[in-house]
């Protein structure tokens, strides 16, 4: 059994991809190399999607869904605050791009791809409106006051806060986060557990993982640990092959701010699968728990951060949305309260939400 855990390609693949990041670490890689990187990358993110299920198994819900929620957006944290460092001046709206991005294919991209599996599986796609709608506001009001309010403050010329400004957000962001997280996994830890087509919650099986038996403490704890690995991995990988990423974007002509679109895409990519893995289970709770939980940590943990990096950035920390993000940001709220209120959505509801997930990404590419 221990030889058996030990050859898994789940447990490989991990420790592999960091071993490649430790000896490709502030190198410059050859063509050859960067494919084989992203080829690690890729396996760690099925990798990743497998350790974070076997958690939540255990656990059970809603404690499952945050367990990934957390762990990627603590090391998007570290990623974005290592390449704002590392980047000099072309890296100031950095973060701001990456936060949208990740809200963009959050409240759309994976809730759309939720919804659309689960109608495809019931006709309707079931959930919680009391507990998805608590959370949606709780997104609307972190992205509004992280993202739109500085560009409307009159303190300093550009989209940015003052550093007063600064760090009431952050500690709005903070606070309003933690708020979220003790209302899910405590005084109202039901309106985030699956539901039946009738509207009643599954008093079985709310892990979602079938009839299966939850792992033991021992193979919860090993998946723990491999799922921090292949996080590290994950990202740490991103970062290696992020030079050639941001030549690639530039020869095809694309904007800076598209280089935050593809963080978000392979920070966010272990949550995707996981999300989809959920709705073909008939448990589109979770993936909703998973698409608005991630959009929430996003900001509410980055925002602080970002705002205690800024003692040592040099130059301004760009945080205001334009005119197009601002427009795509409002629509997606609008269109997600009416999705969320009747708790039941069918395939139009998952179509409408990819379709601003496409507009997004086309409009990020063309600006």
């Amino acid at each position: 059994m221990i030889r058996s855990r030990l050859t898994d390609w789940t447990t490989v693949v991990p420790l592999l991809a960091v071993l490649l990041l430790v000896f490709t670490w502030g190198r410059e890689l050859p063509g050859a190399l960067i494919f084989v990187v992203a080829a690690l990358l890729a396996a760690a993110v099925l990798a990743a999607v497998h350790h974070a299920e076997v958690v939540a198994h255990k656990v059970g819900e809603p404690y499952g869904s945050l367990v990934l929620a957390v762990a990627v957006t603590v090391i998007e944290v570290g990623l974005i605050v290592t390449l704002m460092i590392s980047g000099g001046d072309k890296t100031q709206a950095l973060a701001r791009d990456t936060v949208f991005a990740a809200v963009m294919i959050t409240c759309n991209g994976i809730l759309g791809l939720s919804l659309l599996l689960g109608a495809l599986r019931r006709r309707v796609a079931v959930f919680n409106p009391e507990g998805t709608g608590g959370a949606l506001a709780t997104v609307v009001t972190l992205a509004t006051l992280s993202l739109v309010v500085p560009s409307f403050t009159t303190s300093r010329p550009g989209p940015e806060f003052s550093p007063a400004q600064l760090a009431f957000a952050a500690v709005a962001s903070l606070a309003l986060y933690l708020l979220f997280v003790m209302v899910q996994t405590g005084r109202h830890r039901d309106y985030f557990l699956p539901v039946t087509q009738e509207g009643s919650i599954m008093a079985e099986d709310t892990d979602g993982d079938g009839h299966a038996e939850p792992p033991s403490t021992r193979t919860a704890l090993a998946s723990l640990a491999l799922l921090v690995v292949a996080l590290v991995a994950v990202v740490g990988d991103a970062k290696t092959i992020s030079p050639a990423l941001e030549s690639a974007v530039q020869g095809a002509g694309l904007p800076q701010a598209f280089v935050g679109v593809v963080i978000a895409l392979l920070v966010l990519a272990p949550e995707t699968l996981a999300a989809a893995r959920a709705a073909r289970r008939d448990r589109v709770q979770i993936s909703l728990n998973l698409a608005l939980g991630s959009a929430m940590a996003s900001i509410g943990l980055t925002i602080p951060a970002i705002a205690i990096a800024s003692i040592w950035l040099d130059g301004p920390l760009l945080l205001g949305l334009g005119g197009t993000q601002l427009t795509l940001l409002a629509l997606t709220a609008l269109t997600a309260v009416l999705t969320v209120v009747p708790g039941r959505a069918t395939v139009l509801q998952g179509g409408v939400h990819l379709a601003l997930f496409a507009a997004f990404v086309f409009l990020a590419a063309s600006p």
